[in-house]
């Protein structure tokens, strides 16, 4: 197995820079997953590990050697792709050993190799059929499969269930991480999806327009966003974000939002300081939200608001709030008595988890 590095890697095409001084280190058996909208450089930042585009300056690295001018097929990969790119003429045998028969690999190790796959993806049962004859996700399964018969020092995959359905989304994301616990290489994941993101990986690499926004582990990036982008793209729903003023009131940190007040977080007082008078973006995660008692007074951690929307999603309810300009989304256990669309709600924010950022750069604040 192997690390992969990329040193100040910057690509352009013509006068557009599509990946801008990238510098990312993925370790050992790690799994790593490059996340971002569409257009953020994380699929040329993985064709460039591939070797299927050549970097504009900087260096690749897989283990300790440069690979920038290293041949694809020299380069100890294996790649999965969006569209699986199966040879519709052969069977999934054939598909599964045909890079080792291009190598000349003796015919009994072809054999041992696609068995092993097989079973490790539980398609034994499929060998004979042709891809036309698969659904999607056995089509994925036999796509990996062509991989993991290679055995290279490191996987990657270029959003490869975004064919599939919801459901089977969620089942094949579990037969990666198991795959990837089991052959226990490094493997290297791209997608836009934040949910994939933080359910499969060891870190999560944050791109936005071709450069790197933060790295960390999932829960990491989840609690302390570097920025409001990373807050806003890393989380489902999102987190909510409204503009204030920042006071001081008794000698407490306050946010005034207009339609409501928030005491902020006392341990934020120095931070808040070059910020007072001034406008400040306050974050909050849709399950840091709770239904307050009525009767209770509003201000400090409570905001009186209308429920525009319930969503209700069986285990819990999504209410899609309205208070004064502010649009804010709450997650919340099911209520005993169900709120209606239209109706005043007062909830309860745990401003201790709250995010605060800069308006004019997008930083976090303390």
């Amino acid at each position: 197995m192997a690390s992969v590095t990329l040193k100040d890697i910057v690509k352009t095409f013509k006068t557009t820079t599509v990946v801008d001084r990238l510098n990312i280190e993925i370790q050992d058996r790690e799994f790593a997953v490059l996340v971002g909208p569409s257009g953020c450089g994380k699929t040329t930042a993985l064709r460039m590990i591939a070797g299927l585009e050549q970097p504009t300056s900087g260096d690749i690295l897989i283990g300790d050697r440069v690979v920038n001018d290293v041949p694809p097929k020299d380069r100890d990969i294996a790649m999965v792709f969006q569209n699986y790119a199966l040879y519709p003429h052969m069977n999934v045998r054939e598909n599964l050993g045909f890079g080792l028969k291009m190598r000349k690999f003796p015919k009994p190790e072809i054999d041992r190799r696609v068995e092993e796959a097989a079973d490790i993806l539980g398609i034994q049962g499929l060998l004979e059929r042709k891809p036309r004859e698969l659904s999607g996700g056995q089509r994925q399964r036999v796509a990996v499969g062509r991989a993991i018969v290679r055995k290279p020092a490191v996987f990657l995959f270029d959003e490869p269930l975004s064919n599939l359905d919801a459901k089977l989304r969620v089942a094949m994301r579990a037969e990666i991480s198991r795959l990837h616990q089991r052959m226990d290489a490094t493997t290297i994941y791209v997608t836009h999806d934040q949910v994939e993101a933080m359910t499969m990986a060891h870190r999560i690499y944050v791109m936005k327009s071709g450069t790197l926004q933060q790295q960390g582990a999932p829960m990491d990036i989840y609690r302390h966003p570097a920025n409001r982008f990373v807050a806003s793209f890393i989380g489902s729903p999102a987190m909510n974000f409204a503009e204030g003023v920042v006071e001081n009131r008794d000698g407490r940190p306050v946010l005034n939002a207009g339609a409501f007040r928030v005491d902020l977080p006392e341990a934020l007082r120095e931070a808040l300081a070059p910020y007072a008078g001034k406008p400040l973006v306050f974050g909050i995660r849709p399950e840091d939200f709770t239904l307050a008692e009525s009767g209770q007074a509003l201000g400090g951690d409570r905001i009186s608001a209308t429920a525009d929307v319930v969503e209700q999603l069986g285990s819990e309810v999504l209410l899609h709030l309205s208070a004064g300009e502010h649009r804010l989304v709450a997650r919340l256990d099911v209520p005993p008595t169900p709120i209606v669309a239209g109706s005043g709600v007062t909830v309860r924010l745990d401003a201790s988890r709250a995010r605060l950022f800069d308006p004019g750069t997008g930083l976090s604040v303390g």
